[in-house]
């Protein structure tokens, strides 16, 4: 019943979708007559050979009556046996285009034609379910690369609609996948992302902070329907390096060539001073003033090019076990304008050059207390100034947080360009070396408005120690009181 109730359902299926019309008369049909065709002559004969003997009228019918039953009986045996292997046959084939592969033909032997048509199908069968499996754990291998990679990627159809989205997208970009798959690139606020031309450079904000990131497209189809892949790599470190490169090479050509300038003008400024005294008094006077200004100024100018010389010759860290408690005791104590809170200190060691990680802390904590005492003056605010440092182990890194109560930050997006400062003495030196330090470091240096109140956060994230001393004790291999502090 299941046999004929699928080859029913094929019948209709193939008539359905079947675009020329059938001629003349089908298989099972031509069958019949032919098996109709042989048994005819074989009632006749046995009809005129009962007639000849003389044989009663009822003994003539009822001997025929059974020579027809037997011949129906043999016939439809005969049609069962060619026809319902080809049925079967049939259905194999329409379970393999239903993608349906648990079916198989019966009475696959060799050395016989329909044996052999029912092996090469079971063959075809156990072919297409060996790619179907392989492609089935091809898609799931896929969707789990795609789940674990560290990059975004994105996917989209023809009309800009979201498809694909796998979790590191959903964190850079603040999507959720089950919510936002499907909605429209606009909608999204996607649509300059899905615009950018491949290997194009866009920038997008997270934290506070603007990193950026190349797209890089390619198209694939699903089910007919064109689709765009938008793989997204951030290259902020990779041009940060380049950046920092060609300010090297800058700084380097310009303290060279103002170094070399400022030499002749302070020896020439001390030979015209010697020739003071040979001056009439109110000429003296003045002229005395012109040199202390000529003096002073290149005093101040060797003192910047000095200042912007770090940042071309920064040595390489040397690493070595520094203890995280008495380091930053060590940083909070050096401010002497403002008492700096040290809070919520895990006894760990971090894997550092000490020197340039308290140069860095030094300087955040530097510029935390010059927004909480200054800069919260202008802004009008009236709470007692406060600066905060804590830190925070996840994994294998350690989080450093330098937070004040001033007036936050107005414009994040120059924070790290060089020679930029808002400061009417700074030099814009600060934030790029720290950040340069970190990156040094294997770490990162981020500056954001707190969220808890008003205020800036610096969170500095250095490597950890592999093997942490829980204990807080100082290593042989660094003594504290030894280590020569210098600001930046």
């Amino acid at each position: 019943m299941a046999s004929r109730s699928r080859r029913e359902q094929n019948h209709r299926r193939t008539a359905a979708t079947s675009k020329v019309p059938r001629e003349g008369i089908s298989f099972e049909a031509k069958i019949k007559v032919l098996t109709a065709s042989l048994c005819i002559p074989i009632f006749v004969l046995s009809a005129i050979l009962l007639w000849i003997e003389h044989v009663s009228l009822s003994l003539i019918i009822g001997s025929l009556t059974t020579l027809a039953l037997v011949v129906l009986l043999v016939a439809s045996i005969f049609l069962e046996q060619v026809v319902r292997p080809l049925q079967t046959l049939a259905n194999v084939v329409a379970a393999l285009r239903e993608e349906d592969f648990s079916f198989r033909a019966r009475g696959a032997a060799p050395h016989d034609s329909l044996g052999e048509l029912a092996i090469e199908i079971n063959q075809l069968a156990d072919a297409l379910q060996s790619q179907r499996l392989s492609a089935l754990e091809a898609v799931a291998l896929l969707r789990r690369v795609i789940l674990e990679m560290d990059a975004p990627v994105l996917a989209f159809d023809e009309q800009g609609a979201l498809r694909v989205v796998n979790p590191a997208a959903e964190r850079v970009l603040h999507l959720n996948a089950a919510r936002d798959l499907g909605r429209n690139a606009g909608e999204l606020g996607l649509r300059r992302i899905l615009d950018e031309p491949d290997e194009g450079i866009t920038a997008i904000e997270a934290q506070g902070q603007q990193a950026r990131w190349m797209v890089r497209r390619s198209s694939f189809r699903q089910r007919g329907v064109p689709h765009t892949l938008l793989v997204l790599s951030d290259v902020s470190s990779a041009l940060r390096e380049e950046e920092r490169i060609a300010w090297r090479r800058l700084i380097r050509v310009l303290g060279h060539e103002i170094s070399n300038s400022l030499a002749p003008i302070k020896s020439i400024a001390g030979t015209l001073r010697s020739r003071i005294a040979q001056l009439p008094p109110e000429s003296a006077i003045n002229f005395e003033r012109g040199l202390n200004v000529i003096e002073s100024r290149a005093e101040a100018l060797n003192r910047f090019v000095q200042a912007y010389r770090q940042l071309a010759q920064l040595p390489a860290p040397v690493l070595r076990l520094v203890p995280l408690p008495a380091l930053l005791d060590r940083v909070a104590g050096l401010e002497t304008r403002l008492t700096v809170n040290v809070v919520e200190v895990q006894p760990v060691n971090l894997t550092a050059d000490a020197d340039q990680i308290e140069q860095l802390l030094i300087n955040l904590v530097k510029n935390a207390v010059e927004a909480a005492v200054n800069d919260r003056e202008e802004a009008g605010l009236v709470s007692e100034p406060s600066v905060t440092i804590r830190s925070r182990v996840a994994g294998d890194m350690v989080s450093i947080f330098v937070e004040d109560n001033g007036p936050g930050l107005t414009n994040p997006g120059n924070l790290f360009v060089p020679f930029y400062t808002t400061k009417t003495n700074g030099s814009g030196v600060g934030l790029v070396l720290a950040r340069q330090i970190a990156e040094a470091h294997g770490g990162s240096l981020e500056l954001r408005n707190r969220v808890d109140a008003i205020g800036c956060q610096a969170e500095v994230r250095i490597p950890l120690t592999s093997s942490d001393n829980s204990s807080g004790e100082t290593p042989d291999s660094v003594e504290m009181d030894d280590i020569s502090l210098r600001r930046i």
